[in-house]
């Protein structure tokens, strides 16, 4: 992805947590569920909210090393919680469906959990049961937990400043 095309898409916490609690809702109906199985760091917040809403007391975490916010890499299971019957009856909880990278490590271990991400992107939706929001493979969204208070340069600005580097 370069920077001419990508799109910076930052989530406020109440847009993460209203959009988690649509996640609950959706799970709501589907099942009865035994736990959940929140992929770290991602999932955590998402998993919080959504094990809140849907009265579960059971959360383990799934530790998988992809990436930082700039590199991706290798997946590194860091800890995988042992959960019988492939996970059947689980929810596996992530912020985002990406690349699939994870999902795809995090379906091999647990492959009866019912994947739920907020946000999906078209090459990791696939790998994904139930979520809510689907944005570009191009978006880069900003998570509240990775972000800090600074001003912002107006998108026009961007673009005049994209085309003056670009040599136009």
């Amino acid at each position: 992805m370069t920077a001419e095309n990508s799109r910076d898409f930052p989530i406020s916490w109440e847009e993460i947590h209203r959009d988690s609690k649509a996640l609950a809702w959706r799970l709501s109906d589907t099942h009865h569920w035994e736990g959940i199985i929140a992929i770290t760091r991602g999932g955590m917040v998402p998993a919080c909210i959504i094990a809140r809403e849907l009265n579960i007391r059971h959360i383990q975490t799934l530790c998988i090393d992809t990436y930082d916010h700039k590199e991706k890499g290798e997946p590194h299971i860091i800890n995988a919680p042992d959960i019988a019957d492939g996970g059947r009856g689980w929810i596996l909880v992530d912020d985002l469906a990406d690349t699939g990278t994870t999902l795809k490590v995090a379906r091999k271990l647990y492959p009866h959990a019912h994947c739920a991400c907020v946000y999906g992107k078209p090459a990791g939706i696939n790998m994904v049961d139930t979520y809510i929001t689907e944005v570009s493979q191009n978006t880069w969204i900003h998570f509240p937990w990775d972000l800090s208070f600074q001003y912002s340069i107006p998108i026009a600005n961007q673009r005049h400043e994209t085309q003056n580097n670009s040599g136009s």
